[in-house]
């Protein structure tokens, strides 16, 4: 069973350059969308579940989602900073273990506009839990008890008045910005300050969430199990890595969705462009493909031949859509985290996985194309064939 050489497919794509590039350029519009958009999830999702850690638990109010949604009185946090065995202590004795309070501000951007930072009020002891996750890059810490802030490098970036010697304006209440730190994860996109005194500014008194590094030897199921059912600090109990992962859901889920929308519409119009390319590649080829049959050649090996043009042309369009997009690759950008509704600041992420998945999808919608002109043309009589040719 005799197959098409591979030099006659392409010497014919050479040989009608015209429709082979726009077939290549309808396609690689189509990647291109669907590989940038593919990129803002996984950006969005490294910055958020890769940066997660296991011996670092979060409790959040029961039924919470988020620690926007979270609270816990003051009583409740003081029994949970003392008296969870699990927390690791330092040398004096002392738990490693945070109680922190989360909101957002409207701040105005470098480039017009406003949006919504988010701002963490801490303790000092905050700072011992993430240990050197957490990086002064200009300046100093804030003084415990004073209005003074940090604010995140990616924070620093995007909002006006967030330099060292600034001062932004939370809710009436002037903060003096006097450093400005860096973190492998979201934080860099928030604002810091003194715990009691971002309450009292944006006159609060619950805290949203309590942090703790996990002692060696603790289990974090047990402890899971023990607070959900305790009665004076009843807690939902995640690791970091749980929690970060948690929130990835509703936005990659929008992205995911946008990217398969615009994929669906672009790709019906790619699809079509590749199916008049290929009958008009045919029309022109009837005497061809008339040989090619009278010759000894199946009609199945017709029909492979011609596939595998429709292949091709999705190949190299899916290549193409890569390229426009590689540029993109580390830029950074900005847009609203629909868990906590705060701007959270991410880099494009363009992985072998977004390119693989990419050049896959392309070569489907060439084949796609490509499959009913093939069809086409191996159920064509050599006479007639020849006869039209």
């Amino acid at each position: 069973m005799a197959i098409v050489p591979l030099s006659y497919n392409f010497r014919s794509l050479f040989a009608r350059a015209g429709n082979t590039w726009l077939t290549v350029l309808s396609i690689a519009a189509t990647v291109a969308v669907l590989t940038g958009v593919l990129s803002l999830k996984a950006g969005f999702e490294k910055m958020f579940a890769s940066k997660g850690r296991d011996d670092m638990v979060i409790l959040l109010r029961p039924g919470a989602t988020s620690e926007g949604e979270s609270g816990f009185d003051r009583d409740r946090t003081e029994i949970a900073l003392k008296e969870i065995p699990e927390f690791a202590t330092d040398a004096s004795g002392k738990p490693i273990a945070s109680a922190e309070t989360y909101l957002a501000a409207l701040l105005p951007r470098l480039d017009g506009g406003e949006t919504n930072i988010p701002l963490r009020g801490v303790m000092q002891e905050t700072f011992a839990v993430h240990g050197d996750r957490v990086q002064i890059v200009k300046g100093r810490k804030f003084e415990p008890g004073t209005d003074e802030v940090i604010v995140g490098r990616a924070a620093h970036e995007r909002i006006r008045n967030a330099d060292v010697g600034d001062v932004l304006t939370l809710n009436f209440t002037p903060f003096r910005v006097v450093g400005v730190f860096d973190s492998p994860g979201a934080y860099a996109t928030e604002i810091w300050g003194d715990v009691d005194r971002i309450q009292a500014a944006l006159e609060g008194r619950n805290f949203s969430r309590i942090i703790g590094q996990l002692a060696a030897d603790a289990d974090v199921e047990t402890l899971k199990t023990r607070l959900e059912h305790d009665r004076r600090i009843p807690a939902k109990v995640q690791t970091e890595r749980e929690y970060l992962e948690n929130q990835t859901g509703a936005l990659s889920g929008l992205l995911m969705f946008i990217g398969s929308f615009l994929a669906v519409i672009m790709g019906v119009a790619a699809v079509f462009t590749g199916i008049n390319a290929m009958l008009s590649a045919i029309a022109s080829r009837t005497h061809e493909i008339g040989i090619l049959l009278a010759t000894g050649f199946r009609p199945w090996a017709v029909f492979c031949a011609f596939l595998l043009e429709a292949a091709v042309l999705g190949l190299l369009g899916g290549i193409a859509g890569v390229l426009l997009v590689l540029p993109l690759n580390g830029m950074q950008t900005g847009t609203t985290n629909f868990s906590t509704f705060t701007e959270v600041t991410f880099a494009f992420q363009t992985t072998p996985s977004t390119m693989l998945t990419a050049v896959v999808f392309a070569i489907a919608l060439g084949v796609l194309g490509g499959a009913w002109p093939a069809l086409r043309a191996a159920r064509m009589t050599p006479t007639a064939a020849l006869r039209r040719g």
